[in-house]
C-alpha cells in the first residue's frame, strides 16, 4: 500500500534537498510523479540538483522548484514557503532534512553550537512551523517527515552538539505526532527518519568511496519509503554494519542508564563497558 500523501501530482518539499539523503528523497518524489520543491543554502548543489530533478521529472520544469534558504531564517523560510505554494500548490509530504556537523566539544567554538543547533533543531521547528498550518487546513492526506539520528538516542560521547540538536529532533517530533492525533479535521501524520551509517557529503570526511558498512542515500530512502508505507512513526535504520537488534540493545541499554541508576554514558564507562559488551553479546 502505498502511502497517501505521495501521490502523483501531490507537492513534496525537502529542505536540505540539495544533496545526500534530501536529494535521493527528491527524486524518489520526482520520479514517481509528484511535485517537487528543494530549499537549501548551497546555490551551486541548487543548481545541479534542479537540473537533474527536472529531467527525472520529463523535463517538466514546471513541476520542479528549487529554493535557496538558510533554514535558520524564520521569517525567510515563511517567505519560502509561500513563494513555493504560489508556485507547486497544496504541500503533501514534507522532509526537514537540513543538518550540519562541524563537530563540538563542551568548552569549545561557540559558533559551531549556535549553527548546529540553528539548523538541525531550529531548521526542523522552522519548517514545521512554516508549512505545517496549511497542510493540517487543507484537509487532503500530509506527511512531514523529520530526520533525527542514532546519536540523538544514545548521545555517544565526542560531538554533544549535534547530539543536543537530534535528541531536540525527536522530542519535537514526538511532540508534534502527539499535537496531530489531537488535532481533528485533518490528515497529517508525522514520522521520525532515524538513519543508520549513510555515506553522504556529511559523513564522507574526506573519503570519496563508500565503505563496505555504509548504506547509501537511495538505500536509507528506499527503507523510509516502506516502512512509511507500513505506518511506522520511528524509522529505525539499518546499515550494512548494524543490524536492527543491535540498535534496540544499545537503545535499551541507554535508557537503563537512568532506570537502573547507572553513570550517564555507562556504555562508555570503564566500570560499565565491559558490562554492555556483555549484554550486547547475548542473543
Amino acid at each position: 500500500m502505498h502511502h497517501p500523501a505521495i501521490a502523483p501530482l501531490h507537492t513534496a518539499v525537502v529542505i536540505g534537498g540539495a544533496a545526500g539523503i534530501g536529494l535521493a528523497a527528491a527524486r524518489h518524489f520526482a520520479r514517481n510523479g509528484l511535485k517537487v520543491a528543494i530549499v537549501d543554502r548551497r546555490m551551486e548543489d541548487l543548481a545541479s540538483a534542479h537540473e537533474e530533478l527536472v529531467s527525472l521529472a520529463d523535463g517538466e520544469e514546471g513541476r520542479i522548484v528549487a529554493a535557496a534558504c538558510d533554514v535558520s531564517d524564520r521569517a525567510g523560510l515563511q517567505k519560502t514557503a509561500e513563494h513555493i505554494a504560489e508556485r507547486l500548490g497544496k504541500v503533501h509530504v514534507l522532509m526537514n532534512n537540513a543538518g550540519i556537523q562541524p563537530g563540538s566539544s563542551i568548552f569549545g567554538t561557540q559558533a559551531n553550537w549556535d549553527a548546529v543547533l540553528s539548523i538541525n533543531l531550529g531548521g526542523v521547528v522552522n519548517g514545521t512551523r512554516a508549512f505545517g498550518p496549511d497542510m493540517i487546513a487543507h484537509g487532503e492526506p500530509a506527511l512531514i517527515v523529520n530526520t533525527g539520528s542514532k546519536q540523538g538516542i544514545t548521545t555517544p560521547p565526542g560531538d554533544p552538539a549535534y547530539n543536543v540538536s537530534k535528541a531536540g529532533v525527536k522530542a519535537f517530533t514526538e511532540a508534534l505526532a502527539h499535537e496531530l492525533r489531537q488535532t481533528p479535521g485533518h490528515q497529517v501524520s508525522a514520522a521520525l527518519l532515524i538513519p543508520g551509517f549513510v555515506f553522504t557529503g556529511l559523513t564522507a570526511r574526506g573519503r570519496t568511496e563508500k565503505p563496505e558498512g555504509a548504506w547509501t542515500p537511495e538505500e536509507t530512502v528506499g527503507f523510509m519509503i516502506e516502512r512509511l508505507e507500513a505506518g511506522d512513526f520511528y524509522i529505525l535504520c539499518p546499515d550494512g554494519e548494524t543490524t536492527r537488534r543491535t540498535d534496540e540493545k544499545r537503545i535499551l541499554w541507554a535508557a537503563g542508564d537512568i532506570v537502573e541508576n547507572r553513570p550517564p554514558l555507562s556504555r562508555w564507562h570503564p566500570d560499565w563497558a565491559e558490562r554492555f559488551r556483555e549484554y550486547a553479546a547475548k542473543g
